[in-house]
C-alpha cells in the first residue's frame, strides 16, 4: 500500500538510505514496496536487490515534481515502462521538452495524480491518489466521480520527528533560505512515515473501490531485472564471429610488427589471450576501444593506455597501450581471466587539450542513444554541512567561517551551534546533488534510457543517474576516457621543436627515451620537475635515494610513491633493501621465488596476488576479491571478509603456523588497499621517460610546453626559473612578440598574454590575432586604433612593459594613454587607409629605479621577471652554505637564505610538520623538515625568502640531504620604490609572491616502530 516512498536521492527532500527504508518496510512486516523518488531512477537498482533478499515484492517507478510541484507518480508496470518514464526525463534535462502535467504519453505505466492535479480525462493506467486525511473531502460531487479511479496515497519521506526537521532543513538548503521563511507548500506532511499496513486500510474501510484499485496496481507491477547480462554494445562489427576474425587479425598484424618473427613466446601468448578474449565474448569490447585509438592516431592526437589493459600482449599489438607485458612479466590473468564476467576496464588517457573531440566522437559514432558518462553522487563535505545548516539557521558570515573551518572543539557552545552539529551528523554520507564521472563512458546495446535518465550537466555531455558501482552491477562496464595535462606537455613540445627547429621527434617511439643514458642521469639525481609523475619533492627525492637510473626501477618508484603505502612500512624498507641487498633476508622462500624483482616487497597489486596464491593458496576467484578492493571497486566487506577466512583456513591445510599466517596477512591486508597495478606504473614510466627526453635535449621547448599547459605540481612562476636555468632569457609580454600562451624565439622565451592576470582572455587572444593579420604595432596610438581597450587595461599592458619596443618611459606611454583614452573612453577605430599622424609630446626624462619594474611584475604577474627574489631583499647575505654543498655538510648546523617554492603539510601524532621545498640564490633546489616544536615558534609566513638554521641529515649512502629546520625568520625586501611616499604601501608587495602548499586531511601514519616489515626470515 506504500506507492510513493522517497529516499535521499530525492535530493534535498528525503532523508532516509535505501537500506534503511527497506529495513523500516520489513520492521513493519510490508511486503510489497515502491520506491519513487523525486526525478530520478538513482537507486532503483539497488533498491531492488534488497528487496529480494528480504523477500519483499519491489516496485519501482519516479515521482514528477517540476519547481517543487507535484505533478504525478509513475509506477513501472514492467522493464518497458521504466525506459518510457526515463524518456520523458531524459527529454526534458537533455533537450529541455516540457513535462506534461497530465496525460503523459505512456502505455506501460501507471499514473497516479494527486488531489491538486486532477487532469479532465483519465485514461485506464492513469488513477488519482487520495490520502487518509483527504477521505472528508469525497463528499464533494466534484471528488465523488473519481472514486472508481482512486488508490491509497500514503507518502514515506522520513521515519522520526528529528528527521522530519532534518527534511525540512534540507528544503531550507535546497531553496537558500531560513528554515524560519519556509512554507508549508515547501515541506512535505507531518506523517509522511511507515505506518502500521492495517491500521492504514483500517482508515479506507468504507471505500473498498480504492482498496482494490490499489491492490490492482500492486499485482500490475512486475519488475523483473535481469543483472547477469552484459548491457554493453555487443558487437563491432555485425557478428560476434566477424568481431573475433577481426580482432586476430589485428592483433597478428601487430605481433608482426612489435616482436620478430620467431618469438615463440610472443605468439604462444597471442594464441592464449585471444582464445580467453573470444570464449569471454569480450572482443567487441576490444575493437571499439581500438576504433577510438585509430580515430586518435588519424587526428595525429597523442594517448596512453595504462591500468591492467597493459598486460595484454593484444592490447600491446594493436596499439591500445604500448607496455610490452612480456618485458615486464605481466600475466594477463591480472586483466581478464575465465572466472571474470565482467568486461575489461582500459584506462585511456589523452591531453586535456584533446580529450573532447575524442568524446564527441565516441558520441557521434556510437550513437547518442547509447553513449553516456557514468554519474557520481556528491555527498554533503564535513565543512560545507556546517556552513549550508549554519546558513539554514540565519547564522552571520564570520560564525559560519568559524563553524567550516575551525575544528569542533573551537565552536561556540550554543543552542544553535549544537543543533548544527547534531544534524550535521545526520547529513553526513547523504547525497548532495548528481554529477559526471571524471572519465567513465557508458555505450550501451540498446538505448541507454531503457536502463536510465540522463541529464545534462554543464559540462555538455549527458549522464545517467547512477554510479559506476551500479553501472557495472547492471551489466554497463565503463570505458575510461581520461585527460592529463603532462601528454599535452609532451604533445606540445614535439610540435615546438618541430616548428622553431625542424626537428621531427617520433616520441612514441619509447626506444627513444625509455633508459637512454643522459636521461637516466638527471633521474638518478632527481632534476625532473616538469615531467610527468616524477616532479613533485617526494618524487624526486625517491629517485634520488634509490639512484634510480633504469626503466624497471622507476616503474617501481612510481608505484612506491603512492600515497598511503607508508602504512605498511614498505617504501621505507624497498629504499633500504636497494641500497642494501645484502643486508636483509627473504621473508619466506616463496617471497624470494615470487618478489625476488622487488626484494621480497609487494610493490604491485600482482605481487600481493602471487603471495596470496603460492603462500596462502587462495583461489582465482578469492583473488579477483581481493583485486577489487585493492582497486577500489569492490563495495562488500562481507566477501572481503569470506577471503580472509578462507586464506587462513588454506594456511593450516599447507602446514603454516599461525603466526607466520597471520604477518604474512598483515603485510597483504596492510598494502592492498594502497597498491598500485604494475601496468599502470609501467605506463606512467614511460610517459615519465618520453617527457624526461624531452626536458633533457630541448629543455627550454619543454619547459615552454609545460607553462602553456597548466604546469603541473608547482606554480608558473618555477617552470619560468627552470625555463632560465636551462639557458632561457625570460621577458616579459609584449604586444608584438608575445602570443596569447608563452612563445619561444631561439633562447628568448616571452611570456603569453594569458599570464596578465587582470587583462580579459578576449583581449589577450585579439591582441595576436590582431597583430598577425595586419601586422607589428607601430606605436601606443596605432594599438589603441587596432584594439577596443580601455585606460585601466591599457595601463597594466604599460606597467607590464608590453609597449617597450616604443623606445619610450613607462611614465610619457601612461601621459599618452591619457591624452588618447581621457575619461576612460574606449578610442577603437577601424582601420583607415590614410592615419593621421600622432602628435609628438616632448616629456621630461625621470630617473627611474630600476626595482620598479620587479615591484611592477609582482602585482601584475605574481612574480618577478627582471630580477631574482635574492635581488630585492635588504640584506645581501646569501647564506653560509649552498645547495649543491649539502652532502658535504652531514650532521653539521649550517645557516642558508633561500626562496621558498613549496611546502607540504604532514599530519603526526605529534602535531602539524611541513616539508619545504626552496632555491638558494643560484637556483639550485634543496629540501628542508620541519617539525611541530619548531613550527610553533618558527612558522611558516606566506611566500618569499627566509633565513634558515638547521641541521644536514643526508640519508643512505649520503646522497640525499635534507635540513632539519630549528629557526627561520623571513627575510624583508626593499620598499616599494613606486610608493616611497607611502611607506605603509610600500611593504605590500612582498605578500603578492605565492607559494604550493599541499594539505593533507589524513590520520597521521604510524611509527616505523609499529609498521616495519620484517627484515629477517621467519621460521616455519
Amino acid at each position: 500500500m506504500f506507492l510513493n516512498c522517497h529516499s535521499y536521492h530525492s535530493l534535498r527532500y528525503g532523508t532516509i538510505s535505501i537500506k534503511e527504508l527497506v529495513k523500516q518496510a520489513v520492521r513493519f512486516n510490508i511486503k510489497t514496496l515502491a520506491l519513487t523518488d523525486i526525478n530520478t531512477i538513482t537507486g532503483i537498482y539497488d533498491f531492488y536487490k534488497l528487496c529480494q533478499d528480504h523477500n519483499i515484492k519491489p516496485i519501482v517507478g519516479v515521482e514528477i515534481r517540476l519547481q517543487d510541484e507535484l505533478y504525478y507518480i509513475c509506477l513501472a508496470r514492467n522493464q518497458k515502462s521504466i525506459a518510457e518514464v526515463n524518456r520523458l526525463l531524459t527529454a526534458y534535462n537533455c533537450e529541455g521538452i516540457e513535462i506534461p502535467k497530465a496525460n503523459p504519453d505512456f502505455t506501460d505505466t501507471f499514473v497516479i495524480y494527486p488531489l491538486e492535479n486532477i487532469p479532465e480525462k483519465l485514461a485506464d493506467h492513469e488513477f488519482i491518489g487520495i490520502r487518509q486525511n483527504q477521505l472528508n473531502l469525497l463528499i464533494k460531487p466534484e471528488l465523488k466521480q473519481f472514486i472508481h479511479k482512486m488508490v491509497i496515497l500514503h507518502p514515506v519521506t522520513f521515519t522520526t520527528p528529528e528527521e522530519y526537521e532534518l527534511h525540512k532543513i534540507l528544503r531550507a538548503i535546497d531553496h537558500n533560505t531560513l528554515i524560519s521563511k519556509l512554507t508549508e507548500a515547501d515541506y512535505c506532511k507531518d506523517n509522511e512515515m511507515f505506518t502500521d499496513k492495517k491500521e492504514l486500510l483500517a482508515q479506507f474501510y468504507h471505500q473498498s473501490q480504492i482498496i482494490e484499485n490499489t491492490k490492482y496496481i500492486v499485482n500490475s507491477c512486475h519488475f523483473d531485472f535481469d543483472f547477469s547480462t552484459p548491457k554493453n554494445k555487443k558487437h563491432f562489427t555485425d557478428s560476434k564471429e566477424n568481431d573475433s576474425k577481426l580482432l586476430k587479425k589485428l592483433a597478428y598484424q601487430g605481433l608482426s610488427k612489435r616482436y620478430s618473427e620467431d618469438n615463440l613466446q610472443a605468439k604462444a601468448r597471442m594464441d592464449k589471450e585471444l582464445g580467453v578474449i573470444d570464449q569471454l565474448n569480450f572482443c567487441a569490447y576490444f575493437l571499439i576501444t581500438w576504433d577510438i585509438i585509430q580515430y586518435s592516431n588519424r587526428m595525429g592526437f597523442m594517448h596512453i593506455g595504462r591500468g591492467s589493459g597493459a598486460n595484454s600482449i593484444v592490447s600491446y599489438c594493436i596499439g591500445i597501450t604500448d607496455i610490452c607485458p612480456l618485458e615486464l612479466d605481466l600475466y594477463f590473468e591480472r586483466f581478464l581471466n575465465l572466472n571474470r564476467k565482467t568486461p575489461p576496464d582500459f584506462d585511456i588517457d589523452w591531453s586535456w587539450q584533446t580529450r573532447d573531440i575524442i568524446l564527441e566522437y565516441i558520441f557521434d559514432k556510437y550513437g547518442k542513444d547509447h553513449v553516456a558518462f557514468c554519474g557520481t553522487n556528491v555527498e554533503f563535505k564535513y565543512r560545507s554541512i556546517f556552513r549550508e545548516i549554519g546558513k539554514v539557521f540565519g547564522l552571520p558570515k564570520d560564525e559560519l567561517d568559524t563553524l567550516a573551518t575551525k575544528p569542533i572543539q573551537e565552536h561556540d557552545n550554543n543552542s544553535v551551534s549544537r543543533q548544527v552539529h547534531y544534524y550535521g551528523k545526520l547529513l553526513e554520507k547523504f547525497p548532495n546533488q548528481r554529477s559526471m564521472h571524471s572519465c567513465g563512458i557508458l555505450i550501451s546495446e540498446e538505448p541507454i534510457t531503457n536502463y536510465s535518465a540522463l541529464e545534462m550537466p554543464p559540462k555538455g555531455f549527458p549522464i545517467v543517474q547512477f554510479d559506476m558501482y551500479t553501472a557495472e552491477e547492471i551489466g554497463l562496464e565503463k570505458f575510461d576516457i581520461l585527460s592529463q595535462r603532462g601528454l599535452g606537455t609532451i604533445d606540445d613540445t614535439v610540435k615546438l621543436i618541430k616548428e622553431k627547429r625542424g626537428i621531427d621527434i617520433d616520441i612514441r617511439d619509447t626506444s627513444l627515451s625509455k633508459d637512454e643514458a643522459r636521461c637516466n642521469e638527471f633521474l638518478s639525481s632527481g632534476k625532473t620537475i616538469g615531467c610527468f609523475y616524477i616532479e613533485s619533492p617526494a618524487m624526486r627525492g625517491l629517485l634520488r635515494r634509490l639512484k634510480c637510473d633504469n626503466y624497471k626501477v622507476l616503474v617501481a618508484a612510481s608505484s612506491i610513491i603512492r600515497p598511503g603505502v607508508a602504512q605498511s612500512g614498505m617504501m621505507r624498507e624497498y629504499i633500504f633493501r636497494h641500497n642494501h641487498p645484502t643486508k636483509f633476508e627473504y621473508f619466506h622462500e616463496v617471497f624470494e621465488k615470487e618478489l625476488g624483482e622487488t626484494y621480497g616487497i609487494m610493490v604491485y597489486q600482482e605481487d600481493v596476488i602471487k603471495i596470496a596464491f603460492h603462500f596462502g593458496g587462495l583461489s582465482a576467484p578469492d583473488g579477483d576479491v581481493l583485486r577489487r578492493a585493492m582497486s577500489g571497486k569492490g563495495r562488500s566487506l562481507s566477501a572481503l571478509q569470506r577471503v580472509k577466512d578462507n586464506f587462513f583456513e588454506s594456511c593450516k591445510k599447507l602446514g603454516h603456523p599461525e603466526q607466520l599466517s597471520m604477518e604474512v596477512y598483515r603485510q597483504i591486508e596492510s598494502f592492498a588497499g594502497y597498491s598500485f597495478c604494475k601496468a599502470h606504473s609501467a605506463s606512467y614510466a614511460v610517459e615519465s621517460y618520453q617527457s624526461l627526453y624531452l626536458k633533457v635535449y630541448y629543455p627550454i621547448e619543454f619547459m615552454v610546453s609545460a607553462i602553456n599547459n597548466g604546469g603541473g605540481f608547482y606554480r608558473t612562476e618555477v617552470y619560468i626559473h627552470e625555463a632560465r636555468m636551462s639557458g632561457a632569457t625570460i621577458h616579459n609580454p609584449c604586444v608584438n612578440l608575445s602570443q596569447y600562451q608563452t612563445t619561444v624565439y631561439g633562447s628568448d622565451v616571452y611570456l603569453g598574454l594569458m599570464h596578465i592576470e587582470r587583462l580579459e582572455t578576449r583581449l589577450a587572444r585579439l591582441i595576436p590575432e590582431e597583430k598577425a593579420q595586419n601586422g607589428d604595432y607601430t606605436s601606443l596610438e596605432n594599438f589603441i586604433r587596432r584594439i577596443p581597450i580601455g585606460i585601466e587595461t591599457l595601463q597594466i599592458l604599460i606597467f607590464i612593459g608590453a609597449f617597450r619596443f616604443t623606445g619610450k618611459q613607462k611614465h610619457e606611454l601612461l601621459i599618452e594613454s591619457r591624452f588618447l583614452l581621457g575619461n576612460n573612453k574606449i578610442a577603437f577605430r577601424h582601420p583607415t587607409l590614410l592615419d593621421e599622424p600622432q602628435k609628438d609630446y616632448q616629456l621630461p626624462s625621470i630617473v627611474r629605479n630600476p626595482f620598479e619594474d620587479a615591484f611592477d611584475e609582482i602585482e601584475i604577474l605574481g612574480f618577478p621577471v627582471s630580477f631574482s627574489p635574492f635581488d630585492l631583499l635588504q640584506t645581501r647575505y646569501r647564506g653560509s652554505v649552498m645547495a649543491k654543498d649539502l652532502i658535504g655538510f652531514h650532521k653539521k648546523q649550517i645557516k642558508m637564505l633561500a626562496y621558498l617554492i613549496s611546502r607540504k603539510h604532514v599530519p603526526t601524532k605529534k602535531g602539524t610538520m611541513y616539508f619545504g621545498t626552496w632555491i638558494d640564490a643560484e637556483g639550485e633546489y634543496f629540501d628542508t623538515a620541519h617539525f611541530p616544536n619548531c613550527l610553533e615558534e618558527y612558522p611558516f609566513q606566506g611566500g618569499g625568502c627566509y633565513l634558515l638554521l638547521g641541521t644536514v641529515e643526508v640519508e643512505v649512502d649520503f646522497h640525499f640531504p635534507t635540513v632539519t629546520i630549528h629557526k627561520m625568520s623571513k627575510m624583508p625586501f626593499i620598499p616599494d620604490p613606486r610608493y616611497s611616499m607611502d611607506k605603509e604601501k610600500s611593504l605590500e608587495a612582498q605578500g603578492n609572491l605565492h607559494e604550493d602548499i599541499s594539505m593533507t586531511w589524513r590520520k597521521p601514519y604510524p611509527q616505523e616502530h609499529e609498521i616495519g616489515l620484517p627484515r629477517n626470515k621467519m621460521t616455519e
